[in-house]
């Protein structure tokens, strides 16, 4: 029987995405400040049993370790020449462990730089960044890509042509991340919930989301309406997905603590999905626990 597309999928009902990848690292001793991305060939056993815990737990899809697997973040930790190597390394990982059953989306996130006027960055490099990084993506058999944590409008704009440039009809997430700013929301580069999706519908992708952020749980649902309401106004196509955190996180001992339980955090995404997001899943402090709490309450 032929596999159902992965943008056929996500329009039928809810879609259960995978929980953090950094804090699991941490947890299974991986030293904080680690290139996480280099994992991919320096431990890949690491990679693909986090990937399974959040298959196991009820994840429709997991996402690839990639996050910081584009040029400029590699070059932080002297990795810039293994962006190929290391991009593809993470999707097959994650083909391995999700099988044919389940998906696997190609993660991208921010360079840490800034464009140009802001920076020193010129937009066409920043692109054939990302162009280097998702065809390598593609090569390591990823079923679509998700573009997450964005905070700028210029750079998530090249990040999606990017993407979508490479050619082929693999669906595209896009997500930003946003904190409260008064009684709005706003990303760490000032742009609005209104601002930021009416750029990111408007180049043509398949879901755009929210996920990160500094929010608490009540934050985050607030969230979920207001982009709810935002999409809506715009198209009727365009699917809404949601990755809060765990909260917000305390420092203990120096360290960034989550302590939101997996059944909170299940009660608050059954709002996030019931506000009319239909791909839910988790960020920073969610672990298979979170995610397997969610699928329990969301898909019974």
């Amino acid at each position: 029987m032929t596999r159902v597309s992965l943008i056929e999928r996500i329009k039928r009902d809810l879609f259960l995405l995978d929980g953090a990848m950094g804090t699991e690292l941490i947890a299974r001793g991986i030293e904080a400040g680690k290139c996480n991305d280099y994992l991919n060939i320096e431990q890949p056993d690491i990679i693909s049993d986090i990937h399974r815990s959040y298959l196991e737990a009820g994840s429709d899809a997991v996402i690839a370790n990639t996050f910081g697997a584009n040029k400029y973040a590699l070059g932080r930790h002297g990795f810039a020449q293994e962006t190929i190597k290391i991009n593809k390394a993470g999707a097959q990982i994650a083909r391995d462990a999700a099988g044919e059953n389940k998906y696997v989306l190609g993660d991208i996130g921010p360079s840490g730089d800034f464009l140009e006027p802001l920076g020193s960055l010129k937009a066409q490099d920043l692109k054939d960044a990302y162009v280097r990084q998702a065809n390598a993506l593609l090569d390591g058999g990823v079923d679509g890509f998700i573009i997450e944590t964005m905070t700028a409008l210029e750079e998530i704009t090249v990040a999606i042509e990017a993407v979508k440039s490479i050619g082929g009809d693999l669906p595209v997430f896009a997500s930003m991340s946003f904190d409260k700013a008064g009684d709005d929301f706003k990303t760490m580069m000032g742009v609005d919930v209104e601002a930021g999706i009416a750029k990111i519908v408007s180049l043509g992708v398949d879901a755009v989301g929210f996920n990160c952020g500094t929010l608490c749980l009540d934050g985050y649902i607030e969230l979920a309406e207001k982009y709810v309401s935002a999409v809506r106004a715009l198209s009727a196509d365009v699917i809404i997905y949601a990755e809060p955190n765990a909260g917000r996180p305390e420092l203990v001992d120096d360290q960034a603590v989550y302590k939101v339980s997996p059944e909170d955090f299940a009660a608050v995404v059954e709002k996030i999905y019931a506000a009319g997001v239909n791909i839910v899943g988790g960020c920073c402090g969610t672990s298979p626990a979170h995610i397997k709490a969610t699928a329990e309450k969301l898909k019974g």
